[in-house]
């Protein structure tokens, strides 16, 4: 079987020392002080293998299974038929493995956890993704993410065609409405992010046309409309044209977001896209004739 071949994926993927660094944490909670039952097997064994999908899906992960592999055992080897963020129906042979027999069971699960979940992410994102094509509007996730998994998860959210939001509180700042009760006033809040900014952007959630216009004229560039209706997203397109990005958010369906789309707002964020996912259905198949002792 031909060595692993150097798939693109679509977005760049994170830090290989942080890929690793996630795997070896998997793999501890898994296998702990050794797998049992893989010791059953002799050392020498061999095996080929292969996953296939049981589901339609976009494929995301490739790195993270193929590293759990690497970790423990460099002599398995993967053909990959597949990159991230391609499309595949039932029955889709993603990729062949074939090495030690221990080292495949035992991280058979732990891989595919990585990737039957990734899979789920970038495939809900792209449902979202299609939903607006042709509209001039980003879909945004949102922190709601698996706890250990933000970063793989906003990476499969890119590989799904969609777009991230803030990946944590370090990296923008989100005036919401208790940051706004703490500091007095939606114009006291701006001024005070302003202050310590330093140079990261500066959103602030409004829950009103009211609220819309005290933040317009205290200077917002960046505004989140939360729970607006469809009638209240058009008028507040109105009153901010040309004076801020408008985002919405709150109760975002698959089903009603075109619609919110063609309001024109320029962002929607949706906790839906990480928050819920539902893993591909993905099997690893050993090939019984092609097992070498």
């Amino acid at each position: 079987m031909p060595a692993d071949p150097a798939l693109t994926p679509p977005v760049p993927l994170p830090s290989p020392a942080l890929i690793a660094a996630h795997v070896a944490a998997a793999l501890a909670e898994d296998v702990g002080s050794g797998d049992r039952t893989a010791a059953l097997l002799a050392a020498d064994q061999c095996s080929v293998v292969e996953v296939m999908t049981r589901q339609p899906a976009v494929i995301c992960g490739g790195a993270w299974f193929a590293e759990v592999f690497r970790q423990l055992d460099p002599r398995v080897r993967i053909d990959w038929h597949v990159s991230d963020g391609g499309q595949v129906e039932p029955g889709r042979v993603l990729c062949g493995l074939e090495g030690p027999t221990r080292a495949l069971l035992t991280g058979e699960r732990t891989a595919l956890n990585f990737l039957q979940t990734l899979s789920g992410t970038a495939t809900r994102a792209r449902r979202y993704a299609d939903a607006v094509a042709g509209l001039p509007v980003r879909v945004l996730d949102t922190r709601k993410t698996l706890p250990g998994l933000r970063t793989e998860q906003k990476y499969a959210v890119r590989c799904g065609g969609c777009h991230n939001h803030r990946h944590g509180l370090y990296d923008a700042i989100l005036i919401k409405e208790n940051h706004i009760l703490a500091a007095g006033s939606i114009a006291a809040a701006l001024d005070a992010a302003r202050a310590v900014a330093d140079g990261v952007p500066v959103e602030i959630e409004v829950e009103s046309l009211a609220e819309l216009e005290q933040a317009l004229v205290a200077g917002a560039t960046h505004v989140l409309l939360d729970n607006f209706g469809r009638d209240q997203l058009r008028s507040a397109v109105a009153l901010a044209a040309g004076r801020a990005r408008l985002e919405a958010s709150g109760g975002i369906t698959l089903e009603g977001i075109r619609s919110i789309a063609e309001t024109g707002v320029d962002d929607i964020s949706v906790g839906d896209l990480t928050k819920d996912v539902e893993a591909v259905d993905l099997s690893m198949r050993f090939l019984p004739a092609r097992v070498a002792g």
